[in-house]
């Protein structure tokens, strides 16, 4: 909800999702804690479809999305990740139809700035997944037992030409937000129209501009449970 450009991030990335050709609903689901109410009232003021579902049990929650609006196939983004691309959406959609998986993700082998991630799974494999005897970490990382379970699902990783992995475009820390406001303080009038490409001249033109984060904290809320 942090306002840059007039408006909370959460808005602009919306906005930037909508403009991918192979959406056709987004659904923001969020938990039903007081602490997400101011969020969920303003996406229903601005006409975004709102689950609300269990705080910890982010599977429960998507179930319950699927269940309510029946899709065929799931795009999975997180709201942290305000420079969601989508054209790459799109890209990566593509793939996924013409290779049948049951899962694929950006994010398996890392190759794009962490910020970019995309999941994109049917709708049919995660009701198949929610069946397993899962653990909380499943059930909290939604998507995770298809990686634990690869014999049982068809399982797809996406790369791109080059290795960006090392760039940190999400929000976490106040740092992320201060880089995420000078990306687009660059971009007033065109928020939902920039690309990777012209995200990453401006890095290159200008050094200045640098995310004080180390992008070493990538998945860093997974990756501590799992140590």
């Amino acid at each position: 909800m942090a306002i840059v450009n007039g408006k909370p991030l959460i808005e602009w990335q919306i906005r930037r999702i909508e403009r991918a050709k192979f959406v056709n609903r987004i659904v923001v689901a969020t938990s039903v804690d007081s602490s997400d109410d101011i969020l969920a009232e303003y996406l229903m003021q601005i006409g975004v479809e709102v689950y609300r579902g269990d705080l910890e049990n982010v599977m429960g929650r998507f179930i319950g999305v699927i269940r309510e609006f029946v899709p065929n196939t799931v795009i999975r983004l997180t709201g942290d990740c305000p420079l969601t691309m989508p054209n790459l959406i799109d890209e990566m959609a593509s793939n996924f139809e013409s290779n049948q998986y049951d899962y694929m993700s950006n994010a398996i082998d890392p190759t794009f700035p962490d910020g970019l991630d995309i999941e994109i799974f049917k709708a049919s494999a995660l009701n198949r997944l929610s069946k397993f005897e899962l653990s909380s970490e499943e059930k909290e990382h939604v998507t995770l037992g298809f990686l634990t379970r690869k014999q049982e699902f068809a399982v797809g990783s996406y790369k791109g030409r080059k290795d960006y992995s090392h760039e940190r475009w999400t929000v976490d820390y106040p740092e992320d937000l201060e880089f995420m406001r000078k990306i687009y303080s660059k971009f007033v009038g065109k928020e939902t129209q920039f690309t990777m490409d012209e995200i990453l001249l401006i890095l290159k033109s200008e050094p200045a501009i640098v995310n004080k984060i180390s992008s070493k904290f990538r998945n860093n809320a997974l990756n501590r449970q799992r140590d």
